[in-house]
């Protein structure tokens, strides 16, 4: 027959069954120390007061004069009960030198040989032994009675061993009493305390609580997200891998204040914030992350928990998409504008115009070509030379001319593979965007109406694209109206944007990927007055050096 398996007893269980084992051994030792010191006590002080009677009586001149009488036991045993009564002791016997007793609480025995040793009274000492006589063993004291330099008696006071015994009885079911009072005291505060740890702890011993403690710990560093828990004084109470790879955060961070790890101020403000936050988009020096944060209240506040989502990634790829929509609606545009061109040759044909027909297709031929020539043979890069022809094609049906500077050369083979296709697509599309919106609303004007310091300058936006010095250098300038000052130390936040709502994202993710691969952005004026943004990326792959330069 199997026996059935026992449920193992909780942590609290465990404690409040160690803890009163351990108070009831305590209590015990306590009363067996205290029982132990408490008979030799009890002997001692018996002791000393059969001691303090014996030599009162012997040293009381009532007492010589008794024994010089012819009939000491006249006078010497209701002096010698009074003594005994008003005392407690046993008995107080009063013998002449050779122990016959004049004195004797039972009567009968008067007159009879004391039951012990006399010899070194008779010397004239006072001693103290434990022997049996008439009423059991007892504490006894001897000593001798002098009178005129002899002795003519002897006095012997004693107190029973079972009288001893029976008062430390009595103290010690005092002492009983004590422990079992301290006994229950400590048994309920334990139970107390260890009710509140059950609570605490859900009931569950000591093995569920570690292997919780295992889960937990698996899944923290096994989850993606990151994961930052605060405590009431919003110092860092738990933080996983993730997070801590999120935020660009040291092993150390775990006990440190928010406010003291360098993170963003708009993002330090999100983790310090008393209410919650949900789906907010922050910018570190390297990420895109959504933070969600939730206060954890108990009747106060108790600190709030975060979780953290990197949408990096997300935000590259959102940009290529747009970036491929662009590219859509251009080549639809092209497409409807080849239509309408075609339809031109074909109605000049018809008419007999056929040598205006090859000269307006060769015309058109001619100035698409241009530019793909230019950028295919000043271009190996296929990534740089299909954003470039792509975006020339999305300015050009906004009316901005996209132009490569005669100068821009970049050979085949010339970039290192660290150099992320994501991140030169995330750097010069976004860049090539703004100078296109800008371009574009400066030729615009207010009403759409062409202002007259503008009428003799075309919408242009320059693209400068080659190695120099071991570094690539992207630079784009635009006709338009410029950064002013007060603006150019927060064009590269999140948020910054002049065009509405929803937007502000795209000089964000420049500075970051130029961050990622340890480059410098730098803010100018152009030559016709527009913005310059001037990137340089190192060729060797050195590492990060995060650097944003407005001139």
């Amino acid at each position: 027959m199997r026996l059935p398996r026992t449920v193992p007893r909780s942590l609290a269980g465990q404690l409040f069954a160690m803890q009163a084992l351990l108070v009831a051994a305590v209590v015990a030792g306590c009363a067996l120390f205290t029982y132990a010191s408490g008979r030799s006590q009890a002997e001692e002080t018996a002791a000393r007061q059969v001691r303090a009677a014996a030599l009162a009586m012997a040293g009381s001149p009532s007492v010589r004069e008794a024994i010089r009488t012819p009939d000491p036991s006249a006078v010497l045993q209701p002096y010698a009960e009074r003594v005994r009564e008003d005392t407690g002791i046993a008995f107080v016997t009063i013998m002449d030198p050779q122990g016959v007793r004049w004195t004797h609480p039972d009567r009968s025995e008067i007159g009879r040989s004391f039951i012990g040793h006399t010899d070194r009274a008779l010397l004239g000492e006072t001693f103290e032994e434990t022997y049996t006589g008439t009423l059991g063993p007892s504490i006894r004291v001897v000593t001798p009675v002098h009178d005129g330099g002899r002795i003519v008696g002897m006095v012997s006071a004693g107190i029973t061993v079972e009288r001893v015994s029976t008062q430390v009885r009595e103290q010690l079911g005092a002492l009983g009493t004590a422990a079992g009072a301290a006994l229950l005291i400590g048994a309920l505060g334990t139970y107390v305390i260890n009710a509140r740890l059950r609570r605490h702890t859900h009931g569950m011993n000591a093995r569920e609580l570690s292997r919780m403690h295992t889960y937990h710990e698996a899944t923290l560093h096994a989850v993606r997200e990151g994961l930052l828990m605060l405590d009431g004084q919003r110092r860092v109470a738990l933080i996983n891998d993730a997070g801590r790879d999120l935020l660009g955060l040291a092993p150390g961070s775990v006990g440190r204040r928010v406010d003291e790890l360098a993170l963003p101020a708009p993002l330090t403000g999100a983790l310090l914030a008393s209410e919650p936050r949900v789906d907010e988009v922050h910018l570190t020096a390297d990420r895109v992350i959504v933070v969600n944060t939730s206060p954890v209240v108990g009747g106060e506040r108790r600190g709030t928990v975060v979780t953290l989502r990197d949408h990096t990634e997300l935000q590259a790829l959102s940009g290529e998409l747009d970036s491929e929509r662009g590219f859509t609606q251009a080549l639809r545009s092209q497409a409807h504008e080849a239509a309408n061109r075609l339809h031109t040759v074909v109605s000049l044909i018809e008419l007999g115009r056929v040598d205006e027909a090859v000269e307006f297709a060769t015309a058109e031929l001619e100035l698409a070509q241009v530019l793909t020539d230019r950028v295919v043979g000043a271009v190996a890069e296929p990534v740089l030379a299909a954003l470039l022809l792509g975006k020339a094609a999305q300015a050009n049906e906004r009316g901005v001319e996209l132009v490569l500077a005669r100068d821009s050369l970049i050979d085949d083979g010339a970039l290192p593979r660290s150099l992320a296709a994501r991140d030169l697509v995330t750097i010069l599309g976004n860049l090539i965007d703004n100078a296109v919106d800008a371009a574009s609303e400066a030729g615009q004007g207010d009403g759409g109406a062409v202002p007259a310091q503008r009428t003799a300058t075309r919408a242009l936006v320059t693209v400068t694209a080659r190695t120099d010095g071991g570094e690539l250098l992207l630079r784009v300038a635009d006709t338009g109206g410029g950064i002013g000052p007060d603006d150019a130390d927060e064009v590269f936040g999140r948020g910054w944007t002049t065009h509405g709502a929803g937007r502000g994202l795209g000089l964000a993710l420049v500075r970051q990927a130029v961050h990622r691969n340890g480059g410098t952005v730098t803010l100018g004026r152009a030559a016709d007055g527009g913005a310059e943004f001037t990137v340089r990326l190192p060729l060797d792959s050195r590492g990060p050096r995060a650097e944003v330069v407005t001139a």
